[in-house]
């Protein structure tokens, strides 16, 4: 069972993004604020978790959490930024999104930069030790799955409804054999 947040009695944002090495579509990342309260036996990493198991836990993620929000980075600023500061731009954006403010952040990873005057904290494999991080995995990743089987239907050489934009070897084979979209990310190492 993961704790909720480090900080009991202060509201604490947790954001982690998903997509970051993924070779088409956007990063997306979430900010998720939980009652100090709150434990699920189920929440997770959603790396550890099945889809199914995520999609089971994003509408209790959303119903019983103080605020949440979501955010994307497009292709183009990938490019233009990098993938590390866009991931940093897009988890900054969920935390603008939020209507309650919180007093702390806690970011899985290692590298985060300041948001407002917030004091934030970086976790290491926080999705795996922090309830609110891990709520934020869940919806960073279900959320990015949807937008990439929503454009899965416009580019079905690409196999998106299965890899979801990621490396694998199917990916790179239709890039090499049909060329690249407006989804890609051009600064990536696209082909084998």
């Amino acid at each position: 069972m993961l704790p909720s947040c480090m900080i009991e009695g202060r509201l604490e944002a947790g954001c982690d993004e998903a997509g970051r090495g993924c070779l088409a579509g956007p990063v997306f990342a979430a900010a998720v604020i939980l009652p100090d309260s709150f434990t699920h036996p189920l929440l997770n990493d959603s790396k550890q978790l099945t889809d199914a198991l995520r999609r089971q836990l994003r509408p209790i993620i959303e119903a019983e959490a103080i605020d949440w929000a979501v955010a994307s980075v497009s292709p183009e600023e990938i490019d233009r930024i990098n993938i590390l500061q866009a991931s940093i731009e897009a988890m900054h954006r969920a935390l603008n999104a939020l209507s309650v403010r919180p007093g702390a952040v806690s970011v899985d990873g290692n590298r985060f930069r300041q948001w407002s005057d917030v004091p934030y904290q970086t976790v290491v494999k926080g999705d795996s030790k922090l309830g609110n991080i891990a709520a934020a995995s869940i919806l960073a990743k279900t959320y990015r799955d949807d937008y990439m089987d929503a454009i899965a239907a416009e580019y079905p050489a690409y196999g998106w409804l299965a890899n979801k934009g990621y490396p694998t070897r199917a990916h790179r084979e239709a890039i090499a054999l049909h060329g690249t979209t407006p989804h890609h990310r051009l600064t990536f190492r696209l082909l084998p």
